[in-house]
């Protein structure tokens, strides 16, 4: 059963890193969920799936019983969804405030923070067109 478990972490982390190298700012903040989703499927089933025992300890022992899943990953997954949730709204809001500023969604229009500086040509020419030596003007006259 994990196989099919790591199969979808990996389509999932597959999936949200070729979303994060689109040119469009909604498609990259849907590559960021789902790379947490990945995250949180690899985390989850790091603590084993079990349907042998719950994840509790019975009333007079100090430990569940064998084979019980881990509960720490379950409850560290509970937080990553929280925690990806929250990074997703403020991300999609993100998004959005910058398109209805900017009237884009292309990352390369939104250089406003970072303007490309204008070409100009260079001060002095390259070294390849300068001579090897220069004769002291003094000297020349």
């Amino acid at each position: 059963m994990e196989w099919v478990f790591a199969l979808l972490a990996g389509v999932l982390a597959a999936s949200g890193v070729y979303l994060m190298l689109a040119r469009h700012l909604l498609q990259v903040v849907f590559g960021i969920t789902l790379i947490s989703g990945a995250a949180s499927v690899v985390v989850f089933v790091s603590g084993r799936l079990s349907a042998v025992a719950p994840a509790l300890v019975p009333t007079g022992a100090e430990a569940p019983p064998a084979g019980a899943a881990n509960p720490l990953p379950q409850a560290l997954v509970l937080t990553a969804i929280v925690i990806g949730f929250g990074l997703a709204a403020f991300a999609l809001a993100l998004t959005v405030a910058a398109h209805r500023r900017l009237g884009t969604a292309d990352p390369e229009a939104m250089r406003e923070a970072e303007p490309r500086a204008p070409e100009t040509p260079p001060a002095e020419p390259p070294a390849a067109e300068r001579p090897a030596f220069e004769p002291p003007r003094e000297a020349a006259e």
